[in-house]
């Protein structure tokens, strides 16, 4: 692919929000065409922000996932609900996500509530589209636009892609004018090794039920290349008592190599490489409240824990 000249490039920041699990983070890697986010059935898996960028002819746009916004109640969720709104406040365009399932819930109608005192542009995208009736999308839809001022509104289902390359196609042509801010072969702006925490992240959520997941933090600690090519990360999973180890470990450390297994193959799908992975569990009692825990996360620590 030749690259545009740089007078006819255009470059701009989306931020995706929604309510929790919208998907966001399943939009996001379909828009950059790699996964760059993980992806679980359960809410709140995003933690942090993360950047995706997706070049769609001559413009580069660069997308924020943000964790979904919800009425925060605990330090860790207030800290969530702050990056993502910063997210949307430093966008130059703003993607509400709503699920069709879930119409226009509470936790939807309260981001909307505060959408109009932002500056930014907002469109709307209604995902999962292929779950519900057409005739129940128009009204939804409509509910939509009559609540709020959207330049745009678009159906689509970012599992299957249908729809996904209509919201590519006007989002290049609606980014400002000017120079790119990445090279044009990178995708994400997020160091391989915290993507691999992130994959064991996913994982981890994927085999656990009910709190555990939501009480484990997974921080990236070696990354060593090897001479064979190969490359050996190092990972640790961070819990608050003895037995939420005990739990993800399983029996005879069944559960914590299943989880390894998993989300070694898929850091080896990314990587095109092979990978030699090894996960640490450690009893951390106090890590929701350690600020360091969260500079790791890309959070702000918020002070008053009120």
């Amino acid at each position: 692919m030749t690259a545009p000249a740089e007078g006819t490039r255009r470059c701009g920041f989306v931020a995706l929000i929604g309510a929790p699990n919208v998907g966001k983070s399943t939009l996001l890697n379909v828009l950059v065409g790699s996964k760059v986010s993980i992806v679980s059935p359960r809410v709140q898996t995003t933690r942090s922000r993360v950047i995706g960028i997706a070049l769609v002819g001559a413009a580069q746009i660069i997308f924020v996932d943000t964790p979904g916004i919800f009425a925060p109640r605990r330090r860790l969720e207030r800290a969530m609900v702050g990056v993502a709104w910063l997210g949307a406040r430093n966008a130059d365009i703003i993607t509400l996500l709503v699920d069709a399932r879930q119409g226009l819930d509470g936790a939807t109608q309260g981001i909307m509530a505060a959408l109009p005192g932002l500056a930014q542009p907002v469109i709307g995208v209604i995902n999962k589209i292929d779950l519900v009736p057409r005739s129940s999308l128009l009204a939804l839809a409509a509910a939509l636009n009559a609540a709020l001022a959207l330049e745009r509104t678009f159906m689509i289902s970012a599992l299957t892609g249908d729809g996904v390359a209509e919201v590519s196609a006007y989002l290049a042509a609606r980014v400002p004018a000017g120079p790119w801010l990445y090279p044009g072969d990178q995708i994400a702006d997020v160091p391989l090794r915290q993507l691999a925490a992130e994959i064991v992240r996913e994982k981890l959520f994927l085999q656990l039920r009910h709190e555990l997941p939501y009480a484990a933090a997974v921080e990236p600690e070696t990354w060593n290349e090897q001479a064979d090519g190969s490359v050996r990360i190092g990972v640790t999973v961070l819990v608050r008592r003895e037995s939420q180890r005990a739990i993800l470990l399983g029996k005879g450390g069944q559960r914590i190599k299943a989880i390894g297994l998993a989300a070694r193959l898929e850091i080896e799908r990314l990587l095109e490489r092979r990978v030699h992975l090894f996960l640490h569990v450690r009893v951390r009692p106090d890590w929701p409240n350690d600020p360091e825990r969260y500079r790791e996360m890309g959070l702000e620590f918020p002070r008053d824990d009120g």
